[in-house]
């Protein structure tokens, strides 16, 4: 299980526009919480996928104009993908891939 938190700015759609991103891949929701963080919106979800899956969510929530940042949490540390590295690419014979570069660890008191 993976935890996600995404940062957004509260426009119309973006929240619907993040839990589409999940639930048009027939991922389970098990766990959804929505709630103001500073001067923007945090939704936090709990999501069971495989790597593939990641990079497809990451490259579908930073095409979203109002997600701001989007943080992963898997082994008790952080991992911040930015908009860059979050591109797809494809390896030997057109598979999936995931880009990894610029990937940055936080400890969980960090964030």
């Amino acid at each position: 299980m993976h935890v996600f938190h995404v940062r957004y700015r509260n426009t119309q759609g973006t929240l619907m526009r993040i839990l589409n991103a999940v639930s048009r891949r027939g991922i389970d929701l098990p766990y959804v919480q929505a709630e103001p963080a500073e001067h923007k919106h945090r939704v936090t979800l709990l999501l069971d996928v495989n790597p593939k899956q990641i990079g497809q969510l990451y490259r579908d929530w930073h095409a979203v104009v109002d997600v701001v940042d989007v943080l992963e949490r898997d082994d008790g540390s952080y991992r911040r993908l930015g908009r860059s590295a979050a591109s797809a690419c494809f390896g030997e014979h057109g598979r999936f891939c995931a880009r990894r570069d610029g990937l940055d660890h936080f400890s969980a008191s960090s964030v």
